[in-house]
């Protein structure tokens, strides 16, 4: 291999980051045509819920593991592996006409998406020294960011000129183009795959397509439409000769990839990755499936929760046991445990803007969706360029300092948008006020990472970075959930206080009273993490 070039690669990795980052948002317009293409009526919602949960799940659950794989492997090569998971799931999901099939590639995406992040960071570690590395650990949070931003953007340009399907075949396209230029500029392939997964694959793909495309060609016809035939009364496409086939030769497919690479995966500790990632993935149904209007917890929490108990125990345990854990011992050390403490602060904060500046402005500026989310872009072009100017500031600056900096401005922000109400986002000084918490929460992102990967094991930067991004994505899932029910709280507490006879605009207070709750929370996470951040360390180090 020729030696790779980093800020190619970097540049390469970001824009895989990006669109990964993009897609966990790219749904947000373009879901009720999803419902439609797969025969959910928008009356049924909540069916709906998997579209995006499954997504999420994926793209937490197995961080941990894929985080330790580059550590053990090459860094290159896991960030190949991850675009491929991407192509495939993004091919699912555009080929999808009924649910299951939905989910499930919405989950194969998240599982190669989410990987992209910590193998990427560990790229950083690997060809930048700790004293320069400020700089691009910033330029990786700010594209991730950036994704957010550019998410509903990319799908509404796509929907203009095509329909939902459109999307995720471009997802699939860049992702390939992307694994094409990690390739050119990372120094070429890492190694050269065995023969027989790979054929076994490209089979498995081309039957797979059969499958889920059913091209009317060959459905329609009398002597090869055959193996489209559904089994007894099914009407899936899966429940069909070919289905059958496909989804063997899929199998088969895994199994092999599997037994190719299973010393590696048996030194990353597969058993620690099922238990942790079963946890983490157990959390992540308990809350993202949950009615924020009125639950905590989603349908199956109150039986999930405990199982998420007693895998995590199961996983410490065998944590203390094992020779080679998912987690190597001294990882989760030092500052890294504060770290940790941060960025699930981080996440609190975002999500809370994320999710409630936009609902502020459906109440109290605009009945329009589209003008409720160009209120947020006040806000999301914020956190790119907080991330860019904290990654930098680390020359000089410790990492302490500027994201406990950052994050009392994004506390401060959070503090005055608690008082917010009508007329109050049509004033200029609301777009101060969040671009000030956007700014704030970007300073957070790259001396985070910073932290984490100074303070770990060389050999385990992957593992570092991954558990980093697992502790926003747990802080943005559970924080919503515990948020937003503080919030519910407080508005049937203003309603119960209303007389009987009782006009709109009380109930509207009524509304902004929740609203209001979220971001004294928000502050709250925000003012934490700024104290926690006193650990990270106020000078630079040497």
């Amino acid at each position: 291999m020729r030696s790779p070039a980093p800020r190619a690669l970097l540049a390469t990795a970001s824009v895989a980051v990006a669109l990964a980052a993009a897609d966990t948002y790219v749904v947000v317009l373009a879901l009720t045509d999803m419902m439609a293409g797969v025969g959910i009526g928008i009356d049924a919602l909540q069916r709906a819920t998997p579209i995006i949960s499954g997504f999420l799940l994926g793209y937490i659950a197995v961080l941990p593991l894929i985080g330790r794989l580059a550590d053990l492997t090459s860094r290159q090569k896991v960030l190949l592996g991850c675009l491929a998971v991407f192509v495939v799931g993004s091919a699912i999901t555009a080929l999808a006409v009924e649910l299951p099939v939905l989910v499930a590639g919405r989950v194969i995406q998240g599982v190669g998406g989410g990987g992209l992040v910590p193998a990427t960071l560990a790229i950083v570690a690997q060809l930048w020294d700790a004293d320069r590395r400020g700089t691009p650990l910033g330029v990786v949070g700010a594209v991730q960011e950036l994704g957010s931003v550019l998410g509903p953007v990319l799908g509404a340009a796509v929907l203009a000129v095509a329909d939902w399907r459109a999307i995720f075949w471009l997802n699939a396209v860049l992702g390939v183009v992307l694994a094409a230029a990690v390739v050119a500029v990372g120094g070429g392939m890492p190694s050269r795959p065995r023969a027989l997964p790979v054929a076994v694959t490209l089979v498995a793909g081309a039957v797979g397509w059969l499958a889920l495309a059913a091209p009317e060609s060959l459905t329609t016809s009398v002597s090869l439409g055959v193996p489209f035939v559904p089994f007894g009364d099914s009407t899936s496409r899966l429940a069909t000769p070919i289905g059958v086939a496909a989804v063997v030769l899929t199998l088969a497919a895994v199994a092999l990839w599997v037994r190719s690479g299973w010393a590696v995966l048996r030194r990353a500790d597969l058993l620690g990755a099922l238990l942790l990632g079963g946890a983490l993935g157990c959390i992540v149904l308990t809350f993202a499936a949950a009615d924020p209007e009125k639950e905590v917890v989603g349908p199956l929490g109150f039986a999930l929760l405990p199982v998420a108990a007693l895998l995590a125990g199961l996983y410490l345990l065998h944590h203390r046991r094992a020779g080679q854990p998912l987690v190597p011992r001294g990882v989760v050390v030092g500052r890294t445990r504060w770290a940790l403490l941060v960025s699930l602060c981080v996440g609190v904060a975002l999500v809370a803007v994320i999710v409630d500046v936009p609902l502020l402005a459906r109440l109290v500026h605009t009945e329009s969706e589209t003008v409720a989310a160009f209120v947020l872009v006040r806000f999301l072009v914020a956190v790119p360029v907080g991330a860019l100017v904290g990654g930098w500031s680390l020359r000089w600056l410790g990492d302490g300092l500027v994201s406990g900096v950052g994050l009392l401005l994004a506390a401060v922000g959070l503090v005055v948008m608690s008082t917010w109400g009508r007329g109050s986002l049509a004033e200029f000084s609301s777009t101060v006020v969040l671009a000030l918490v956007g700014l704030g929460i970007g300073l957070a992102l790259a001396p985070v990472n910073n932290a984490a990967l100074a303070d770990s094991p060389e050999d385990a930067h992957g593992t570092a970075s991954a558990l980093v991004v697992v502790a926003r994505m747990i802080g943005m899932v559970v924080g919503l959930a515990l948020l937003t029910a503080i919030g519910l709280n407080q508005y049937y507490a203003a309603v119960a206080a209303l007389p009987d006879q009782t006009d709109g605009q009380a109930l509207l207070d009524a509304a902004i009273v929740q609203v209001e709750w979220v971001f004294r929370g928000a502050a709250i996470a925000a003012v934490i993490g700024a104290i926690s951040s006193l650990s990270l360390g106020i000078t630079r180090r040497a």
